[in-house]
């Protein structure tokens, strides 16, 4: 094992070997409303944490939340049909 590396191998950060699959892909794609809700949630939080939390504040968090819970509710049935759909 050679722990010196040089300033190409350093740069270099990912061989071609190591870029994602299409099957990540996709499956990162699948969870990007899940994923933007978050981010949605977080920022609203952040907002309330900002200042003193008005109602307009926690108004905004809980919908953020109810979107997060939403879309997971959403992406795990699609999963779960995916899966019965394909073992059938």
């Amino acid at each position: 094992m050679n722990p010196i590396v040089t300033v190409q191998e350093a740069v270099t950060a990912f061989a071609d070997w190591n870029e994602p699959t299409d099957a990540e892909l996709n499956a990162i794609e699948r969870e990007m409303p899940l994923i933007r809700a978050d981010v949605d949630l977080i920022d609203a939080q952040i907002i309330a944490m900002d200042h003193t939390p008005n109602e307009v504040d926690t108004r905004r968090v809980r919908r953020a939340l109810a979107r997060v819970l939403t879309e997971y509710r959403v992406l795990a049935n699609r999963t779960t049909e995916e899966v019965a759909g394909g073992a059938a």
